[in-house]
């Protein structure tokens, strides 16, 4: 009886949950509506808002099947509408100011300045801030509003290939300065499409088709304009992470990469690692490669406030940690996390980065100083929940994979003789502990995913450890020979085996 009443409250959540949505579609139904009135009147306005309401919903039902991640996202439904509403006003203020300006010049036809709206603006930003998915569902729908406002039978088909054209050509844009490129193919396929509408409408030859063609071109400029100065507010209105913006984060003139390079050079060095590895299986997982390098880059930007406590920034064969408790140990190790996410926040970082960051260790056992607390005070009056990070567990695949990037990549400093079949064995034994204790439980990597992670990890493991020839007449391991005895001590402690585990097992330590 209560598993019926709480699926009974469980179904009533979700629909009001869907009726939220479906008002929120009434709504910039009703303002789509307003956007294309010509006629003042009710039955205009009524018949207008069902048409416009009926093709948003297509639009929902489409998102809820094929891109179901944004229904998770309120303020993305919410900027979803926003494109479409603004993108039909912005068509009609650019209409209203061609078409007066023909007016005011006198020998301009006033059927010519309709080539001259970019309509195409909203088709290439949902690519940039969505994907190209959304974005030809969107190009669909204005193209069609559009026509409704206009009351052409052209338009649409005009609209609707220079929206999609405006989708592809941004379709790998990394940089602010490929949007120009955009606009150029914008206004090329532009005028050849108007071209190809006049001569079907039997207009080609005549006054109009010079001036249509150039209102055409001048629309890719237009484009471009709007988009380049519209971007960056969106992003920061709505939190928005699109390439451009993770693009410049890699810049290492940010103040946090910069200051990790000085204060924490080994930790840098281990992220650049762990970069490469988790940008290599991203494609193969189906995630963002360029968000999956980033988050790596920053993942441990926490260690800065005290990187002498972590064994990649140490010089000596003494630690910090022998003068303390393993409990103090643990609480130093696993602050790095939350000191991460505060200066992330103090930078302005994207979301998805601070989330990473928080997660990408989940609530993984710091083993080592567990086992020597075990060894000092006995296993009776411990907690493993005292020795555990914080939490929670990844909840993405990009999460996911820098999570087991760092685990592989610190695991792999212990191997001495790294041949390929030692490294896949040691990636793989790292990652089954993880998926073992449960690390993956809330994200949506499948059995398949993580054997392509293994693959990939391995591949690029392997090019990293290669081995050189000896030089003739130098022998630089002779000096060394001591120090390469001495125990590998683990300071992080993630996936880790205790301190007198075999050489085997030593190969799982987190360096």
């Amino acid at each position: 009886m209560k598993d019926m009443k709480n699926g009974i409250q469980k179904t009533t959540r979700v629909s009001k949950t869907d009726v939220k949505k479906y008002s929120l579609l009434i709504v910039f139904g009703f303002l789509s509506a307003i956007a294309i009135q010509e006629n003042i009147g009710i039955e205009h306005l009524i018949g207008g808002v069902l048409t416009a309401s009926l093709l948003l919903v297509i639009l929902y039902r489409d998102i809820r099947r094929y891109k179901p991640a944004y229904l998770k996202n309120y303020n993305m439904l919410v900027l979803l509408g926003f494109m479409i509403v603004s993108t039909l006003f912005l068509g009609r203020f650019f209409g209203y100011v061609l078409i007066n300006l023909a007016r005011g010049i006198g020998f301009i036809p006033i059927e010519s300045t309709l080539f001259g709206i970019p309509i195409s603006v909203g088709a290439m930003l949902v690519m940039l801030l969505f994907d190209f998915h959304t974005a030809i569902v969107f190009s669909f729908i204005v193209s069609l509003l559009s026509g409704l406002w206009l009351n052409n039978a052209i338009f649409p088909v005009y609209a609707f290939i220079g929206s999609l054209t405006a989708a592809f050509s941004v379709i790998r844009c990394k940089k602010r300065s490929a949007l120009l490129r955009g606009g150029f193919y914008v206004g090329l396929v532009n005028a050849m499409t108007a071209s190809f509408l006049l001569l079907f409408t039997g207009k080609f030859f005549t006054i109009e088709a010079a001036s249509s063609v150039m209102f055409a071109l001048s629309s890719g400029i237009s484009v471009v304009a709007i988009v380049s100065v519209m971007l960056p507010l969106l992003e920061y209105m709505f939190k928005v992470t699109t390439d451009i913006s993770l693009l410049e984060l890699l810049d290492l003139e940010q103040p946090l990469m910069k200051n990790l390079m000085i204060s924490a050079p080994g930790t840098y060095h281990h992220s650049v690692i762990v970069g490469n590895l988790v940008e290599a299986a991203a494609e193969a997982v189906g995630v963002n490669p360029l968000l999956a390098r980033v988050s790596s880059y920053y993942h441990d930007i926490g260690k800065v406030k005290m990187p002498e406590y972590f064994v990649e920034n140490q010089s000596g064969s003494l630690s910090k940690h022998d003068k303390l408790t393993p409990h103090m140990s643990s609480m130093i190790i696993s602050s790095h996390v939350k000191e991460g996410v505060e200066l992330a926040r103090q930078q302005k970082l994207p979301e998805p980065i601070i989330d990473i960051i928080e997660q990408h260790h989940g609530t993984g056992l710091m083993t080592y100083f567990y086992q020597k607390a075990k060894e000092q005070e006995g296993e009776e009056k411990l907690s493993e929940d005292e020795y555990k990070y914080p939490g929670p567990k990844p909840q993405t695949r990009v999460a996911a994979l820098v999570m087991m990037a760092d685990a592989v990549e610190a695991a792999s400093r212990v191997l001495n003789d790294p041949t390929p079949a030692r490294i896949a064995a040691l990636v793989d034994r790292i990652i089954n502990h993880i998926f073992l204790e449960g690390q993956l439980d809330e994200c949506e990597l499948t059995l398949k995913d993580i054997s392509e992670i293994k693959n990939h990890f391995s591949y690029i493991l392997t090019g990293i450890m290669h081995k050189r020839i000896d030089y003739p007449g130098f022998n630089f391991n002779e000096d060394s020979k001591k120090s390469q005895e001495l125990p590998k001590r683990d300071n992080e402690g993630l996936n880790k085996e205790p301190a007198k585990a075999n050489k085997d097992k030593s190969a799982e330590a987190k360096m």
